[in-house]
């Protein structure tokens, strides 16, 4: 007898309930979870802070700061640092709108001077200043000076001559309010990635030393030096002497080296000296005579320096 055929299994599936009547049953059934039910970490998570949470939480961040700082050296040089290049960044802000009045003006250099001399006190630094009489009282010229860290700003203000800008490298120029500021005050910048670029600029420096009756600032050894000696020169300084025919000032910084160390992380209290050189003449002298009058220069700035850096007392202050 053959086999009898099977009718197909067929499953249907239940008639779906009307939207309207699903939404109602699910706002109608008790919740999964009621919120009695969960875990206390989540019911705590839930609440929010009060006020006496977050002064707890702020005495003990203020608790694990106190510690780093009275604890760790390398934690305080950190946070110095920090507040040294924050503290820049505000009073920045704040010199813009005054400098903006007048605009572009080497004037403005006044102000941002006048605005930075206090840091000193803040990080208990003494800067004597020696042979500031050595500055021509009139005349334009090209003050060159050694270059050790982002502290040379403090000595740069303590000596700084009227009507004198900084050369300083392009990248300054981004550095948030700093860099708008310090365009304010007439810095000069240079592309020092470009040297069609950055001869261009001593021209028209040049230009500008003798109409505009101005002095610049260079740091010829180019980048900060942490050593306790100086790079060699880079020459575009005196080109720019020997172009315009004025005075070449060299002013030397003394070490921080009982101070201040970058690569063993230390920055306490200390003293500091600036001492300004005679003037050196470039009248007559052409651009072949630039490297013999590089290197007499530096051999003299290095000869200060390691006077007046001595045992790292910063002059014997």
């Amino acid at each position: 007898m053959g086999a009898q055929s099977q009718p197909p299994c067929v499953f249907s599936a239940p008639a779906s309930p009307a939207p309207c009547a699903l939404l109602t049953r699910l706002l109608s059934s008790p919740p999964i979870l009621k919120p009695a039910s969960l875990p206390r970490s989540l019911q705590v998570a839930r609440m929010e802070l009060g006020p006496g949470a977050w002064a707890a939480l702020l005495l003990l961040l203020l608790l694990l700061l106190s510690t780093l700082w009275f604890c760790s050296p390398s934690a305080k040089y950190f946070f110095k640092m920090a507040f040294y290049n924050g503290w820049i960044l505000f009073l920045a802000v704040l010199a813009i709108p005054v400098c903006a009045v007048r605009g572009r003006n080497v004037e403005n250099m006044k102000i941002l001077r006048l605005m930075l001399l206090h840091i000193k006190y803040l990080y208990g630094i003494r800067v004597e200043v020696r042979g500031a009489h050595h500055f021509p009282p009139v005349q334009p010229y090209v003050v060159v000076s050694n270059h050790q860290s982002s502290l040379d700003l403090l000595g740069m203000m303590e000596v700084l001559p009227g009507r004198c800008v900084p050369i300083a490298k392009r990248e300054l120029l981004w550095a948030g309010s700093a860099g708008l500021a310090s365009w304010l005050a007439g810095v000069i910048f240079i592309d020092r990635k470009r040297t069609g670029d950055a001869i261009s600029v001593m021209s028209e420096v040049a230009q500008t030393l003798l109409t505009q009756d101005v002095r610049v600032w260079v740091f010829p050894e180019g980048t900060r030096n942490h050593n306790g000696s100086m790079l060699p020169f880079k020459r575009g300084a005196f080109h720019l002497a020997v172009q315009a025919q004025v005075p070449i000032v060299p002013i030397v910084m003394s070490s921080y080296q009982d101070f201040y160390c970058k690569k063993e992380r230390r920055f306490t209290s200390g003293r500091c000296q600036v001492r300004v050189l005679p003037p050196v003449p470039t009248e007559g002298l052409t651009p072949d005579d630039v490297p013999a009058l590089a290197d007499r220069v530096r051999h003299s700035m290095l000869t200060i320096f390691q006077e007046i850096s001595t045992n790292g007392l910063g002059g014997g202050l």
